[in-house]
């Protein structure tokens, strides 16, 4: 999945290592003064569904997110890490996920405005996910369109390839899969009610079908995640994340549609 990037909102053992990888991306931008920046700590609470593969029903979860993305002189970059302590042996109960992105604005390189209508900027996206107890890695290769719409922080349109990089069940891990499309869309929308300050902002994003290394198939799934936040001052946001996935992790029997509590605490 692809989270929020964008300049922040202001209110009162593996053979692709994940330090590495992060390495990369903030060498990127290392020679330049950062041009904005934002760190932030989540945590969520809520009842998640259990993909039918892992035995289905559901389990309470506690998820940890350190995310940052900051800007630079040629594009900007974005990751978060989070740690997903459900209380349900085997699924979860202990397990890292992350993902990374670097994008490269071809009107900050190129000095000239790229696009027409409601599209700003064009950049190209790279980028790594990595599930660790499903020994999972995805390399993301593809475009942004980065759009102009009225009222918004930020809001993004990246259209990207999802390769697979996973050794596969061999490894331990999940079965490797064939290649697919991510389509995501990204954003912040900031608002007032009276004096008090809200936003929302998250991901929905579209995965395409594909084939395991089994033969079998992996349903195209569709997973959205709003947050509502309200902002008690410069960085501390209470709130919910409602998650909506259909065919979770590509399981066609598993539709999840939940609310979570959220604390967001930004430095």
């Amino acid at each position: 999945m692809i989270s929020p990037m964008g300049p922040p909102l202001h209110f009162p053992g593996y053979r692709a290592p994940l330090g590495g990888i992060l390495i990369a991306l903030l060498w990127c931008g290392s020679g330049q003064a950062a041009e904005w920046s934002n760190t932030e700590v989540h945590l969520q609470i809520g009842n998640l569904d259990v993909p039918s593969f892992a035995g289905g029903g559901s389990a309470d979860h506690v998820i940890y997110t350190l995310q940052h993305a900051s800007g630079w002189r040629y594009g900007d970059n974005f990751f978060f890490v989070d740690v997903l302590d459900s209380n349900r042996p085997g699924f979860q109960d202990f397990d890292l996920y992350s993902e990374l992105y670097a994008n490269f604005s071809l009107g900050k390189i190129s000095g000239k405005a790229i696009g027409a209508g409601p599209v700003s900027d064009v950049g190209l996206l790279g980028g790594f996910n990595w599930a660790a107890d499903a020994n999972v890695r995805k390399v993301v290769a593809g475009i942004r369109l980065a759009l102009d719409l009225e009222g918004f922080a930020f809001a993004n349109l990246d259209i990207a390839a999802l390769v697979d990089d996973s050794e596969g069940f061999a490894s331990g891990g999940a079965p490797a899969e064939d290649n697919t499309v991510l389509v995501d869309f990204n954003f912040a929308r900031p608002f007032k009610i009276g004096n008090a300050d809200f936003s929302i902002e998250g991901h929905i994003e579209y995965v395409g079908e594909r084939t395991n290394e089994f033969g079998g198939t992996v349903e195209s799934w569709i997973l959205a995640q709003p947050q509502l936040q309200w902002h008690l001052n410069d960085r501390i946001a209470l709130g919910i994340e409602y998650q909506f996935w259909l065919n979770k992790l590509g399981d066609r029997n598993t539709d999840e549609n939940t609310v979570q509590a959220l604390l967001v605490w930004e430095f």
